[in-house]
């Protein structure tokens, strides 16, 4: 059994992966080739925004949009500490400091209840992340960001693109938004990549200039910049993943309603999705006090788990130096010490998911 199961999603799509891998071959322009732009139209549309600009990975999307802000030392972004690394190392990055405020008890997003107090003078942008899936609540947080001053909204949708939000979809839901295209993701190519997203043309413009070294024309480069391309091969792919990934999400959609019918008449707790939302399920994640004992016990039938973000950022040593403690957080260290993902793809059949709960079951009950 695969924790993800990308073998039987390229099956499906492996006709369209090879004509356009073909086209790139054929034409070389491997490098900001056609399809890079194809892409970039084609996720505009898809998701309600007028620009996207495809980079090299979420980090870089992240990175880049951070840049575009003009956020550097001195400043401060708030952002989650139960999430992936890089919401926090690209904070850093720019020399602006990382600020973590808790997450929600029940979606494990940002708690809208834990922001005001952590917004100050400092404060020039908030970083929601969209975790396993859905979003976390952008109308309360973009609300309480405009009456703090209109301080910008980074949407995080690594995890949570092709979700919604009170019809809209994630990644148009702030000032920018941004995915990443990792293999593991809902929408993900065969390597690195991501995009950003935004409706601010002169905002739009800054990013794209920065993903090309800064530059504006031809040798000519008024910001510093990365090389933050996406390269056509990885267009290629998402290309042909896009094609099925509406069917996917609702494929996905189901594997979860099986998973959490039949965890319901067990003592772990399944994920909730707020009223409101839609979630994509880029991971169906558990909670329960038994997480190494039914790790465990999934390991010896040979059914993989992951604990994800078991040591939530603010106790990562890299951050020491914020000065955070153990105790800071209750929530994220409730959900770090309790959470375990399960195998999930739009891939995983009932018969599997029968045996992943029964499995569960012999330690739960």
């Amino acid at each position: 059994m695969e924790f993800i199961d990308l073998k039987s999603q390229q099956i499906r799509i492996r006709e369209s992966i090879d004509r356009r891998i073909s086209a790139v071959l054929d034409h070389g322009k491997y490098i900001l080739g056609p399809e890079v732009e194809e892409l970039e139209n084609l996720l505009s549309d898809f998701i309600g925004c007028r620009r996207t600009i495809g980079v090299s990975s979420g980090t870089d999307s992240l990175l880049i949009a951070l840049m575009a802000l003009d956020i550097g030392p001195g400043d401060e972004v708030i952002t989650v500490p139960y999430t992936w690394i890089s919401s926090a190392e690209v904070i850093a990055l720019t020399g602006a400091t990382p600020v973590f405020v808790d997450i929600s008890p029940d979606t494990w997003n940002l708690d809208p209840d834990t922001l005001m107090s952590a917004i100050s003078e400092k404060t020039k942008a908030i970083m929601p992340v969209g975790i396993y899936g859905q979003t976390a609540d952008m109308t309360r947080i973009n609300q309480i960001a405009q009456d703090a001053g209109g301080i910008p909204v980074i949407e995080d949708a690594a995890q949570s693109f092709g979700a919604t939000h009170h019809g809209k979809s994630s990644g148009n839901l702030s000032s920018v938004g941004s995915t990443s295209f990792f293999p593991s993701k809902p929408l993900g190519g065969y390597g690195d990549g991501g995009a950003i997203f935004t409706s601010d043309q002169e905002l739009a413009e800054k990013m794209r200039w920065i993903h090309l070294h800064g530059q504006s024309a031809k040798n000519h480069h008024p910001l510093l910049g990365v090389n933050g391309r996406l390269d056509s091969m990885q267009a290629a792919v998402v290309l042909a993943k896009m094609e099925i990934f509406e069917d996917e999400i609702n494929l996905r959609q189901k594997v979860a309603g099986q998973y959490t019918d039949l965890l319901s008449d067990l003592p772990v707790v399944t994920p909730k999705v707020s009223d409101g939302n839609t979630s994509v399920f880029a991971q169906y994640t558990i909670l329960t006090p038994l997480r190494e004992e039914i790790q465990s016990r999934l390991q010896e039938a040979k059914i993989p788990s992951v604990a994800y973000y078991a040591v939530p950022l603010h106790l990562q040593p890299v951050f020491a130096s914020l000065g955070y403690r153990e105790g800071d957080f209750p929530v994220t260290e409730s959900v770090a010490g309790e959470g375990l993902s399960l195998p999930m793809s739009p891939y995983v059949k009932s018969e599997e998911i029968d045996e992943i709960v029964k499995t569960i079951a012999t330690v739960v009950r």
